[in-house]
């Protein structure tokens, strides 16, 4: 079904008709261990995710556009890029202790302020530094978010970490996209999301929380709920977009008709196949997700 946004304006950050639109920071993540620069954040993930899927895709984010373009240069066959100009893109230091993951943000590019209008098949906000509006002008058969960015708070020096989002029903319909069909956080995120999760599952979306190597669990709104179960990874390469990869396919296959379960076990196939591999080159395509799909279930 397609869901009619607000009337377009002209001053509206206008784009095309595409069938998977994302907005959200690309971001320069700088990798501690070697100080090596690769495009990231959940926009960009999401994004290639879709186009290897077959998806005409856009995002839409903020930041220096010469830079932006260079980082993204290497995926350009495969997805656009709407950049509203900053002084700076938003920049995120990673680094591991074990399987624990911190980050820090390095330069952020600022709130992407324009009310983005739109012609698209799935609609995903993607936040990665508290930086989306939630509205929208135009058309969208599907809206998906992902608000992990919005739980997020760093201070002087750069640490990232929880920000629970307010439990004021007012304060969180201004967070969350109108006529919003589903939401991917991790489990991690969970509690710290757990208002806005909520209002979504009250307002009618699917929603699903990944954990890892442990079961997805898919939530429906009528307070069901189902765990499926996680693929083993045996040499696990790189985590990073792993879990904006496995809400992209999610979306998409939600979108296709796909049941819930059926659609996390689809993202869940593709997240391991990331997972597999290093950085965006490590994303898989059709083929590659059904036939991790088709192993699975003969394991």
């Amino acid at each position: 079904m397609e869901i009619a946004g607000r009337p377009a304006r002209d001053d509206a950050a206008r784009v095309g008709s595409f069938d998977y639109v994302t907005v959200g920071h690309v971001t320069v993540d700088v990798i501690a261990a070697d100080s090596s620069r690769r495009p990231g954040g959940g926009a960009f993930y999401s994004a290639l995710q879709a186009a290897r899927l077959g998806l005409r895709t856009l995002i839409v984010t903020r930041g220096s556009p010469p830079e932006i373009e260079r980082l993204v240069e290497p995926y350009r066959d495969e997805l656009e890029l709407r950049i509203l100009p900053a002084p700076v893109t938003t920049i995120l230091e990673t680094s591991w202790s074990g399987a624990e993951r911190t980050q820090r943000v390095l330069a952020w590019a600022g709130k992407i302020g324009e009310t983005v209008t739109v012609d698209t098949s799935i609609l995903h906000f993607a936040p990665v530094a508290r930086e989306t509006s939630s509205t929208w002008r135009g058309r969208a058969g599907f809206v998906g978010f992902t608000p992990q960015g919005l739980a997020r708070t760093w201070g002087e020096d750069g640490e990232i970490v929880p920000a629970p989002l307010p439990a004021g029903e007012r304060t969180l319909a201004g967070l969350l996209p109108e006529s919003c069909d589903a939401v991917v956080v991790s489990e991690q995120e969970r509690a710290a999301c757990a208002p806005l999760l909520a209002v979504a599952a009250a307002g009618g979306a699917v929603f699903a929380v990944t954990a890892g190597a442990s079961a997805t669990s898919v939530h429906l709104p009528d307070g069901g709920a189902t765990r499926v179960p996680a693929p083993r990874v045996a040499d696990p390469r790189d985590d990073l977009g792993a879990g904006d990869v496995f809400a992209a396919a999610f979306f998409v296959a939600l979108r296709e008709g796909q049941t819930p379960a059926r659609a996390a076990a689809y993202a869940n196939a593709a997240a391991a196949i990331r997972i597999e591999g290093v950085g965006a080159n490590a994303i898989g395509d059709r083929d590659a997700i059904e036939a991790r799909l088709g192993s699975d279930s003969r394991a």
